[in-house]
């Protein structure tokens, strides 16, 4: 299997979630610290891959792409995921009320 992709999802400044993909594991490395190996993940693909301090993850994110988030990310998207969908508003159109019209007499 080649080296998946790292995509690290974060909060910037302005309050926008920010991602940047990296091709190797040692850039992310250089920012951030190993504390184990994922060995629990469903996921057998990724078993195996490094568990970062400050991160949550790994998690899948598409074909080759694997996905840590911040911490406030993480719950951020967690709380919009599991939301129920806002029910739909039915829309009743107003109907006029009959008019009386006069019948001319014979």
């Amino acid at each position: 299997m080649p080296t998946p992709t790292i995509r690290i999802v974060t909060r910037g400044a302005g309050g926008e979630i920010r991602s940047k993909d990296y091709a190797h594991c040692d850039a992310v490395l250089k920012m951030h610290t190993q504390i184990g190996i994922d060995d629990c993940s469903t996921d057998l693909a990724l078993r195996g891959l490094p568990v970062f301090r400050g991160l949550i993850g790994p998690m899948p994110d598409g074909k080759g792409v694997v996905r840590y988030e911040s911490p406030e990310v993480f719950e951020t998207l967690t709380k919009e995921w599991s939301a129920p969908p806002p029910k739909r508003k039915r829309i009743r159109k107003k109907t006029q009320a009959p008019v009386d019209v006069e019948q001319p007499q014979a």
